[in-house]
């Protein structure tokens, strides 16, 4: 029972103080307190004295203080795959939920991605360079521009890049770049490297 609740805690947004201090392992009253000094942001629902806490807010707080996120991470990596090959997309899938460390997601355009990357959060991107609305950097450089993910990392994945695309890739805060056709193995690795998951 207590692994569904800390998965529910996982995808929630807004927390409740009881809520807050489960995650932080800490007290209710404790998680009041920093409430109502300012150290924890948050709002009060109108009308009542209940204290509400986003998301973001309380991984803050919990950085800040050295608490581990895990129990708000969850042990698993979030990754988005974000490719309009079904056929890559398909791959990556398999490879990443068999290897049972990664919660994967998908989108085959950047405009879906950036929708999934607000609502799932995810530590790693995979993004095609060639996509049918607009093209990888334009996501890369959108997502950089928000600093709520400033800790995600995002692989470009090509086949059809010469190397001055590649420096502007990376330029605009892309981590890594992997060129079409890739060997499977090595891109698992870039990845659990890039996670510090090695």
């Amino acid at each position: 029972m207590a692994d569904e609740t800390t998965a529910d805690l996982r995808d929630k947004q807004v927390f409740t103080t009881g809520e807050a201090a489960e995650v932080c392992q800490v007290s209710q009253q404790t998680i009041i307190r920093c409430f109502d000094s300012g150290r924890l942001r948050g709002f009060r629902v109108p009308g009542s004295r209940f204290r509400r806490i986003p998301r973001e807010e309380l991984l803050r707080f919990m950085k800040e203080n050295s608490i581990p996120q895990d129990r708000l991470d969850g042990a698993k990596r979030r990754v988005v795959v974000v490719d309009d090959d079904e056929q890559i997309v398909e791959l990556f899938c398999d490879v990443l939920e068999r290897d049972g460390r990664f919660d994967v997601r998908t989108a085959g355009t950047g405009y879906e991605a950036g929708l999934l990357t607000e609502q799932f959060r995810p530590h790693l991107i995979l993004l095609d360079y060639m996509l049918p609305d607009i093209n990888g950097n334009i996501v890369c450089r959108t997502i950089r521009a928000n600093s709520d993910f400033d800790q995600t990392k995002i692989i470009i994945v090509s086949g059809v890049v010469n190397q001055d695309e590649i420096n502007d890739l990376l330029a605009v805060g892309a981590d890594a770049f992997v060129k079409k056709p890739f060997n499977i193995d090595k891109l698992v690795g870039t990845i659990t490297n890039l996670l510090e998951m090695v």
